[in-house]
């Protein structure tokens, strides 16, 4: 199966149309509908109707592979590239919502003081993306955290031989307006919680699919999204009583009119960690070794240090 056909492919199928996918690849829409039709031939069955485009049974399926092949094809060009690169002094790490610690942020003056000249940008990246864009060469790191038991590594997608290093942990909290009756509660129990109105802000706080399943149970109904980055704006709304969030202690704590209850059961913390693969001598390199030579926040270095990344989807 040649990868440029099945790119093809993709491509119509996202655009919905072989004149739309021909002008974003640079081909000869003649030239696309050729693509297709190789693939096509070559796997022995039809994979689109024309007009209008759509997929076929066979098709669909053959898209459900087509992600993560083409992005493994990616990864490990990047990865291949990554071991022959200069050295740079450039550093480009995303990240997701408050991800940035302390702990981090004093890694990286002591990388900046051995590369006085360093260009250092971190960019807000939607959770969901930022492994794939590490492993494609997108980003030189990524910072992935989310939800997970004590000391247990976060979960990540298969996305080629990258590796992890644990930066944080720490407790959850149900922010809460102040005024609500559960917000003198020494704690709380996630189940208690699933009929609540919750806010849905999957780049700042526990989304609410995963609520469910660490809940064990139904409900925990989206009664706003929320779809920006900051912290703040998140609780301006839960304390004028938009909804509930699930959030890492000292994110949640010290807002005006919003309480930060201890989730109390089940038992998880907010886990950080920094993503990477294969890093020629370098700022990122050093950075990597800074905090994996340390301790982690609120943590004893654990297995996640130097582990490579798992195959089911990342935590959060």
């Amino acid at each position: 199966m040649d990868p440029q056909q099945l790119r093809t492919l993709t491509a119509v199928v996202r655009l919905g149309s072989f004149s739309e996918a021909a002008r974003e690849l640079g081909y000869t829409q003649s030239a696309v509908s050729q693509q297709v039709a190789a693939l096509e031939a070559d796997l022995g069955t039809v994979l689109l109707e024309r007009r209008p485009v759509r997929t076929t049974e066979a098709g669909e399926r053959l898209l459900e592979h087509a992600g993560p092949l083409l992005l493994r094809l990616d990864a490990a060009r990047a990865d291949v590239r990554r071991l022959a690169a200069a050295p740079t002094a450039r550093l480009l790490i995303g990240a997701a919502g408050a991800s940035v610690t302390p702990r981090l942020a004093h890694a990286l003056a002591e990388v900046r003081s051995a590369y006085p000249r360093l260009d250092l940008t971190i960019d807000q990246v939607a959770r969901a993306d930022i492994t794939a864009q590490v492993a494609t060469g997108a980003l030189d790191l990524g910072l992935v955290d989310g939800v997970a038991a004590p000391s247990d590594p976060l979960a990540l997608p298969d996305a080629g031989p990258l590796v992890t290093v644990a930066v944080a942990e720490e407790p959850l909290a149900v922010a809460l307006p102040a005024a609500h009756p559960l917000a003198r509660r020494p704690g709380l129990a996630l189940a208690d919680l699933a009929d609540a109105r919750w806010l849905d802000a999957p780049d700042v706080a526990m989304d609410l699919d995963r609520l469910r399943t660490v809940a064990g149970t139904d409900g925990f109904r989206a009664a706003a999204r929320y779809r920006g980055g900051e912290v703040r704006g998140l609780l301006a709304l839960v304390a004028a009583g938009h909804g509930l969030a699930l959030l890492p202690a000292t994110a949640a704590a010290g807002a005006a009119d919003v309480a930060a209850v201890p989730l109390r059961s089940p038992r998880l913390v907010h886990r950080t960690e920094l993503v990477h693969g294969s890093l020629p001598d370098g700022p990122a390199a050093l950075l990597v070794r800074l905090l994996d030579g340390g301790r982690p926040d609120g943590l004893s270095v654990g297995p996640s240090a130097g582990r490579s990344a798992g195959f089911s989807p990342l935590a959060g």
